[in-house]
């Protein structure tokens, strides 16, 4: 049984958006409703991966404001690769302890962090804080941005576990992949070209690895 974590699922604080968080929405054609639809894709993706949502209510980093100021703490592309924001370090220890709570047994799995998106930091810091045995799975499609990511932890030891689809599992994927329609055009150019790249992405050397920290 799989449950997957959205961590940065909440609604975004009351306000105005900044002009980055703005353009985002006009891009993925969501107006002021992106929130909501893009939970809305989250769960007809895990319904078709038969997978169990957990939306957790933290809002995305674009919506993210200093507490003192106001203002956006990710207000750019460029931003979103950036330090994480010392405002942000309490984050890290109160989703550990979260993380810490999961049902005994269960085996947590974080993001590597392979292009270095703020939030994809955030987790995996908060997941090895909590002390859990934990694997790591290749940020994906970011990895396709930053293959040289992955290459230096495995030139360091890292190890991979392999995951072997079923037969169906490539075309559930795609269509998991499909449902978050908003998010298509931030990496591909439709959802034909989307399915052509995650199959030969399944279809690579490492495409089907989970990843386990040398001890």
């Amino acid at each position: 049984a799989v449950t997957v974590l959205t961590i940065f699922a909440g609604d975004p604080p009351s306000g105005p958006l900044s002009p980055f968080a703005h353009s985002l929405h006009v891009r993925w054609e969501t107006g002021e409703e992106a929130v909501a639809r893009r939970r809305e894709e989250d769960l007809k993706a895990c319904a078709r991966l038969l997978a169990v949502p957990w939306h957790f209510e933290l809002p995305d980093c674009i919506y993210r404001r200093s507490p003192k100021t106001g203002e956006a703490l990710y207000d750019s592309e460029a931003s979103l690769g950036n330090s994480i924001h010392p405002h942000e370090l309490s984050l890290v220890t109160a989703l550990s302890e979260q993380f810490s709570d999961q049902p005994e047994g269960a085996q947590l799995v974080s993001p590597l962090a392979i292009g270095r998106h703020v939030d994809h930091r955030l987790v995996r810091a908060a997941a090895e804080r909590s002390g859990r045995a934990l694997l790591y799975y290749a940020d994906y499609p970011y990895i396709l941005q930053d293959p040289a990511g992955l290459e230096a932890l495995i030139r360091s030891g890292w190890e991979p576990v392999g995951f072997p689809l079923p037969d169906t599992g490539l075309e559930a994927w795609q269509e998991a992949v499909a449902a978050y329609g908003s998010q298509i055009s931030s990496f591909w150019s439709g959802t034909d070209e989307m399915r052509q790249a995650i199959e030969a992405y399944a279809t690579s050397r490492w495409g089907l690895s989970l990843w386990r920290r040398p001890i």
